[in-house]
């Protein structure tokens, strides 16, 4: 076909919905480990809009009401979930323990509570 144009897209970035800045970094930052690869607010009042990354994966984190609600949930494929689970369970002091589950549908997950009370599903396909 002469001229036809190729549509690439990228992977899809979730946006969770965050109540408390300081919450929200402690759990993702120090907990899951993700660094900040942004912050925005529109002044020093408004509510915070996080990039967060870890490896190839990016999320957003949001105070915006507008921008998401709360109890969104996320899946991210991962390799080696159970040296992850490791990782976590050094920084886990006064968090719920993650416990890692394989399911019928061929993977293992490990599913995590923000405390906003958003779900992330870290998985690994059997």
């Amino acid at each position: 076909m002469k001229n036809e144009k190729h549509i690439s897209m990228k992977s899809a970035v979730p946006i969770l919905r965050s109540l408390d800045e300081q919450k929200a970094k402690a759990f993702y930052v120090d907990y899951l480990g993700f660094k900040i690869a942004g912050e925005h607010r529109f002044d020093a009042e408004m509510p915070l809009y996080m990039m967060l990354y870890r490896d190839g994966c990016i999320l957003h984190v949001s105070e915006h009401a507008g921008d998401c609600q709360l109890g969104g949930a996320v899946r991210i494929e991962t390799n080696r979930l159970k040296d992850y689970y490791e990782e976590l369970l050094t920084r886990c002091v006064g968090k719920a323990r993650p416990r890692i589950e394989e399911v019928s549908w061929g993977f293992m997950e490990m599913c995590l509570e923000d405390p906003f009370g958003n779900r992330i599903i870290f998985c690994e396909k059997l």
